[in-house]
């Protein structure tokens, strides 16, 4: 049995992490003694392991309490549950690569028609289109 600091130094993650997991219902200590302190189990280890690469890799907490709730049970889940959760969070990070790369192509933009000379900001094209409103996403074009 490990306490919570003995967990954290295992997984890899804060106690604080840890305890944030716990008040989600994500991890939970198998037990606790007569004072109070948490102690974890190989079972919890695994959990804990489990939740934080499912975190790493961008699974939401609701994703991942998902997860635990096929991994307890997986004969009565089938993978293509596992498939969806997966594909929306593809989609998901997908969307947010196409926004970053408009947000990249706009400021390309801003950098392209500025002359970035040491003259007053008064003349900074940036400025001036910020100001005006003039700042257009770009999408682009694959």
């Amino acid at each position: 049995m490990l306490k919570i600091s003995e967990l954290a130094a295992k997984t890899g993650l804060s106690a604080h992490t840890i305890r944030f997991y716990e008040k989600h219902g994500l991890v939970c200590a198998s037990e606790r003694s007569e004072s109070g302190y948490r102690h974890y189990n190989d079972a919890d280890i695994r959990r804990a392991e489990f939740v934080k690469t499912a975190r790493n890799i961008g699974f939401s907490l609701e994703d991942i309490a998902q997860l635990l709730s096929i991994r307890l049970d997986k004969s009565s889940h089938s993978c293509q549950e596992v498939t969806e959760i997966t594909q929306h969070k593809l989609d998901e990070v997908n969307g947010k690569i196409e926004e970053l790369q408009s947000m990249q192509r706009t400021l390309e933009i801003l950098l392209e028609n500025c002359s970035g000379g040491p003259e007053s900001a008064i003349y900074c094209s940036i400025m001036g289109a910020l100001e005006l409103g003039q700042v257009v996403k770009v999408r682009s074009i694959a």
